[in-house]
């Protein structure tokens, strides 16, 4: 049976989601404004995928872009339910649910809203448990595919005239870049809708289970904060079955801004490891330069107090610890599993990805 999301789901979603971020962007206030919303004007309910007929159309519940502090973005919580209502407007048929393209400090939390107002279930999928850079990488194997597909995006600052809605029809790797223009456009963050799939298709290709996963973690982190940042970091590495891969002091940052909305980069600690970074830590070197984790892995890093911390809020001289979750305790969706999703990451990082990723032997 389903679960109904209530007000102290929000906090636990935002908390476990924070940590499955890997580093990412995102807004825990963000995550906050959408789950409260949904919980009082009506009653979100969490479903899994098991629980809807197998022609169901499921669709993808997203926000794009990379916003920084500087830019002028504004999304409402309106902004997607109106997305999703004109997916179904194009889509000519209701949709059953809506799942995530990824875990994340807001994004575990994006379906809740069109669930309250619209009665879209909340589908216990996601494309990828942790968060990623590119779209392809949650796209559950739809980024190669020719299908045309449906996506729309709604929002941007009002005061400046940005706001735009937006729907675009076509094969998934042509669209999706327009939806990150609109998004540039409208000021940096955009709420969209996107792929609506029969749920038979997302049974199959999609990591099931993802947003459990985020609340299970965060009820965990919230019963354990009484104790101290040294129990909270225990608890984080125990529930989500990883481990404190290193700790040290941030000796240097090097992570720069790119045209294409990225930011990419190396942490290096003062234990020798280097952190590789694009949006996300996407893969950890040892000080010996061999490689010790890579996306699909969970790479998050915490400060002493057990606070998952982003990219954007690391400073050199700071002590972090580098949670570490192999990707073989975690469900794979089979995007994560496509090797067409990597060489871009590579070539804009310039490292290997792809080897460890799809090497079922390493964890």
């Amino acid at each position: 049976m389903g679960r109904i999301l209530t007000e102290k789901d929000v906090e636990a979603a935002v908390k476990g989601g924070s940590v499955y971020a890997a580093g990412g962007g995102g807004w825990a206030d963000h995550g906050r404004m959408l789950g409260y919303a949904a919980v009082s004007v009506g009653k979100p309910e969490l479903v899994s995928i098991h629980e809807l007929d197998a022609n169901d159309w499921v669709a993808t519940a997203a926000a794009i872009g990379a916003p920084a502090s500087t830019t002028p973005w504004e999304m409402q919580g309106v902004d997607y339910i109106k997305a999703v209502s004109m997916l179904q407007d194009a889509l000519g048929e209701k949709l059953s649910g809506l799942m995530i393209g990824q875990n994340g400090k807001s994004s575990t939390l994006n379906g809740w809203l069109p669930s309250a107002v619209l009665g879209t279930k909340v589908v216990d999928a996601v494309g990828d448990v942790r968060a990623h850079p590119t779209g392809d990488m949650g796209s559950i194997g739809l980024a190669g595919s020719p299908e045309p597909m449906i996506q729309t995006a709604v929002g941007g600052n009002r005061s400046e005239n940005r706001y735009i809605e937006l729907v675009v029809k076509g094969a998934t790797a042509k669209v999706s870049p327009i939806l990150r223009t609109a998004s540039d456009m409208s000021g940096g963050f955009i709420a969209s809708c996107r792929n609506p799939v029969r749920a038979s298709y997302v049974k199959k290709h999609a990591a099931l289970g993802g947003i459990s996963l985020a609340l299970k973690l965060g009820e965990a982190i919230i019963a354990a904060e009484g104790k101290g940042g040294t129990a909270v970091i225990d608890t984080i590495a125990k529930t989500t079955g990883g481990t404190i891969l290193v700790e040290g002091k941030i000796i240097k940052k090097a992570v720069l801004y790119t045209k294409e909305a990225f930011d990419i980069g190396a942490v290096t600690l003062s234990c020798g490891s280097v952190l590789h970074v694009m949006n996300e830590y996407m893969a950890v070197d040892g000080r010996d330069g061999a490689r010790i984790a890579t996306f699909p892995d969970v790479i998050t890093t915490l400060s002493p107090e057990g606070e998952p911390l982003s990219v954007g809020q690391l400073q050199e001289g700071m002590q972090i610890f580098v949670l570490h979750v192999p990707k073989k305790v975690i469900p794979l969706s089979s995007s994560v599993l496509d090797p067409t999703v990597y060489p871009s990451v590579e070539k804009a990082m310039g490292i290997e990805l792809a080897r460890y990723a799809l090497d079922g032997a390493k964890g």
